[in-house]
């Protein structure tokens, strides 16, 4: 699948906010970064239902919480509660992530290494089909 331009754009928002995510001093402008790179690859309407969804509104809840207390300077106690809201957000998407990691040269032959990607399924959550 190609994506689009402003699917690339988003694309480095995304990575963009991910990496400010490790920076206390940029943690804000890191989860804004992030939200305008979901939305720019997604698009707004999908965005938002994605959000809105009734089985991911504690996730939305702990998200929108943490943001909030990294703008009132509690960085610490918010990035837990932002991490809490990304893991039950964005969970269903490590298998996904883990299937990307195994595709590149350097990284995949680590991750599927016999010993390794039984652990690495395991915290991702893979489910491997029965030979």
């Amino acid at each position: 699948m190609w994506l689009s331009d402003v699917q690339k754009y988003g694309v480095g928002f995304t990575a963009a906010g991910i990496i400010t995510f490790f920076d206390s001093a940029l943690l804000a402008f890191g989860n804004l970064l992030f939200l305008i790179g979901i939305g720019l690859i997604i698009g707004l309407r999908r965005t938002f239902y994605f959000f809105a969804r009734p089985n991911k509104i504690r996730g939305t809840i702990c998200f929108v919480l943490g943001i909030v207390l990294i703008l009132f300077k509690r960085s610490f106690v918010g990035f837990g509660i932002e991490c809490i809201g990304i893991l039950s957000l964005f969970g269903d998407f490590f298998g996904v992530i883990v299937a990307f990691l195994r595709s590149l040269p350097v990284i995949g032959p680590l991750l599927s290494h016999p010993y390794i990607a039984p652990i690495v399924d395991r915290i991702a959550g893979v489910q491997m089909l029965p030979v």
